[in-house]
């Protein structure tokens, strides 16, 4: 028989805190990190908004607790600090150990500090140290090597999908016994590439995005990390711990349909949401929350929301995107808007879609643009969508103690 997965650690950092309080204090503000860059130098600062983690390198290292911080990109940074949050926060050390294995998403690793140190790397030999953080697997590596995880260690990178792909993955490694605990999520930095790519697509917006909007522009990237740490029930009932949610469905699809734009139809994120229905064995009518990928795309929200439409009728949950909070943080954004769906969950909410003002003609429903507190949700869906048409859906659940 399948084991049962269950959450009992997060750790999240973005443009809204630096940590699971402060991020909590800012969804309960519906307060916006999206702003002016700091820190990344790019002709386009003055162009466009970002959602940027608030803190420098210097600053990050102090977080991430580092005594020697050589060889160590700010996609690095940013996952260790989140991860070591989960970690702590499921009281991991102080626990018996368990075949535990560290599943993290990036996809452009660590290109900033590629960008800022190549012209060193071809003329001398002072920064060589890093020339291999460029991978995507260096930041999974220093991660494990922090947690001393050592029974399973791989990286995800399917674009927009991957942090969602990682927990899907844990999830099912844990499910059929293959692992006790995982450390799953994803962290991004912002990189000059990030932003000169996303602008050669033309789908940057000149002002904080608005998903699902029939002015919508485009998105507003942002940065971070968030890790959750899944476990079989039995592990984590045995250490007499607080379980936040339990993760019964996931789902994804692979429609393939152009290399960034989803099938107008659909498609794609409808089979991966009636995937994740199908393993949870949840009726649609049991879902009370949808954390929609929402990019503010024209392609993305027309093709999710038709989506919506197909699997859930006339009977829509509640919808919203989190993005106008946190920004779209590309790689990592799965396990942060799984964080915020379960914060859902245990906190009494739906968190609002701002920045919303008139409703798409293409679609039936109207996105909430208003905390909603002291609301009963026991079933959320949170939805991840990336280029390729690598769409993947993950359903939480509230778990009586």
């Amino acid at each position: 028989m399948a084991r049962r997965v269950v959450v009992t650690g997060i750790g999240i950092l973005s443009s809204i805190g630096r940590n699971l309080p402060e991020t909590i204090d800012s969804i309960l503000q519906s307060r916006s990190g999206i702003g002016k860059l700091q820190h990344l130098d790019t002709p386009h600062k003055k162009e466009f908004p970002f959602a940027e983690v608030p803190w420098s390198n210097d600053q990050l290292v102090e977080l991430a607790q580092l005594t020697d911080s050589e060889g160590y990109s700010r996609n690095a940074l940013l996952g260790v600090i989140a991860a070591r949050e989960a970690f702590h926060h499921a009281r991991l050390p102080h626990l018996p150990p368990l075949r535990t294995g560290l599943i993290s998403a990036t996809t452009v690793g660590g290109m900033d500090r590629c960008e800022l140190y190549f012209n060193d790397f071809l003329t001398n030999d002072s920064k060589n140290i890093y020339i291999d953080v460029y991978d995507c697997a260096d930041s999974t590596e220093k991660i494990a090597d922090i947690l001393h995880i050592r029974d399973y260690v791989t990286t995800i990178s399917t674009a927009c999908s991957s942090a969602a792909n990682a927990i899907l993955l844990g999830g099912r490694m844990i499910r059929s016994g293959q692992l006790d605990r995982v450390i799953a999520g994803g962290t991004e930095a912002l990189t000059t590439f990030h932003v000169n790519g996303f602008n050669a697509l033309k789908i940057l917006d000149k002002i904080p995005c608005r998903p699902f909007d029939a002015n919508r522009n485009g998105i507003t990237l942002g940065e971070g990390a968030a890790y959750l740490v899944l476990e079989a029930e039995e592990a984590a009932r045995a250490g007499k711990r607080e379980i936040l949610a339990e993760l019964t469905g996931y789902g994804n699809a692979c429609e393939a349909f152009h290399q960034t734009a989803s099938a107008p139809d659909g498609k794609g994120a409808f089979l991966a949401m009636e995937r994740a229905l199908q393993v949870s064995g949840t009726d649609p009518s049991e879902i009370d929350y949808i954390n929609a990928h929402g990019t503010g795309t024209d392609n993305n929200d027309i093709a999710e929301g038709v989506a919506i439409e197909r699997l859930f009728g006339k009977r829509i949950p509640k919808v919203s995107s989190t993005k106008p909070l946190t920004g779209h943080m590309t790689s990592a954004a799965g396990s942060v808007e799984a964080i915020l769906s379960i914060l859902c969950l245990t906190h009494r909410l739906i968190l609002p879609n701002l920045n919303f003002t008139t409703q798409m003609p293409e679609l039936n429903f109207t996105p909430v643009t208003t905390l909603i507190r002291d609301i009963d949700v026991k079933t959320v869906l949170s939805n991840s969508f990336g280029f390729g048409g690598n769409n993947t859906s993950l359903i939480f659940k509230k778990t009586p103690i």
